[in-house]
């Protein structure tokens, strides 16, 4: 794997059940973009996987190869020891995605039971619905529904039947806070059953508290793997807040040692270090005070962007210049 973190991960699995998704040394390019760049990695039974990455990393790219909507330029991917399409046409694998459409002129229910109806191992009507959140609206046409309902339709039609692998494409845009909870508290059910969930996101808070292994991808290949934990350790910077009495000195400020990221919001300062002992001691030795001084770890948002600005900072090998 590309990562220590992955390979201590995938490493860990080999003992146990073949993986449910297997990328080798997998590319993909859209003319002179590489948007998934020899991805090598693995996801087994019962992970809740968040798929994370800034605009351009591949997220996309790699969902649409994993569901088999595009074809790798090279490398090797499968789903359950098969190729993609045929693991969905066996009904392993359900996904819910932001694009494609819904049919406006048909009701809920409608929509529903066709879903169930194609699925080779489809549940009962009452049941989908229910699972969705969505029972109340059966009878209502999907044209006249809200963006959140829109969603909870669209997370029936990922579960319409009993699904290996579910794959979540900003599965909670437009859902309000109570829809959220009930939408991952099914997602929790579901992999206590075995199944292996793969969300992409852009609410990271949500991968922090949903996931159970945390992937970033950058530039199409694995920058991190890991559990949240693991990610927030492996940015390596820490948090330090303070509170100023006295006019705040930006510039002196900018010049403490193993500083990463300054903001300062009225009286309080934030800052980002890679050595908080050395910069706070150092901030004392510009003859200031702080005020409730704490210093804590980086959250996951924090960490993903420390991670992938690092990784921007770093020159690219002769092989990416090259492309």
């Amino acid at each position: 794997m590309t990562t220590t973190a992955t390979t201590t991960a995938v490493a860990g699995h080999r003992a146990g059940p073949a993986p449910v998704v297997s990328f080798q040394k997998v590319s993909k390019s859209y003319g002179a973009v590489r948007a998934v760049d020899d991805l090598n990695l693995e996801l087994h039974p019962g992970e809740t996987v968040a798929l994370l990455g800034p605009n351009g990393a591949g997220k996309s790219s790699t969902l649409d190869l994993l569901l088999g909507l595009r074809t790798p330029d090279s490398g090797t991917l499968t789903l359950f020891g098969t190729t993609p399409q045929q693991a969905i046409a066996q009904g392993k694998v359900g996904a819910m995605l932001q694009s494609g459409g819904l049919m406006d002129g048909v009701k809920v229910r409608e929509l529903v039971r066709l879903a169930s109806d194609l699925h080779p191992r489809g549940y009962p009507v009452d049941q989908i619905l229910a699972t969705a959140g969505i029972t109340e609206i059966g009878d209502r046409l999907i044209g006249k529904l809200s963006g959140g309902q829109e969603q909870r339709v669209r997370f029936a039609l990922a579960t319409a039947g009993a699904n290996d692998l579910i794959v979540l494409d900003e599965p909670t845009t437009g859902m309000d806070v109570s829809a959220r909870q009930t939408f991952w508290g099914t997602m929790r059910e579901q992999v206590q059953q075995g199944r292996t969930v793969l969300f992409a996101t852009h609410y990271l808070e949500e991968a922090d508290e949903i996931a159970d292994r945390v992937i970033v991808l950058h530039r199409g290949r694995v920058l991190a793997d890991g559990t949240a934990a693991e990610i927030k350790a492996r940015a390596g910077a820490r948090r330090v807040t303070f509170d100023l009495d006295e006019p705040i000195d930006r510039s002196a400020l900018h010049g403490l040692p193993f500083l990463t990221a300054l903001e300062i919001s009225g009286h309080t300062v934030r800052i980002q270090s890679q050595n908080a002992d050395a910069t706070v001691h150092a901030l004392y030795g510009l003859g200031l005070y702080p005020h409730n001084l704490e210093v804590s770890g980086l959250g996951l948002e924090q960490a993903f962007i420390a991670l992938t600005t690092a990784s921007d900072a770093t020159p690219a090998t002769a092989e990416e210049a090259a492309r």
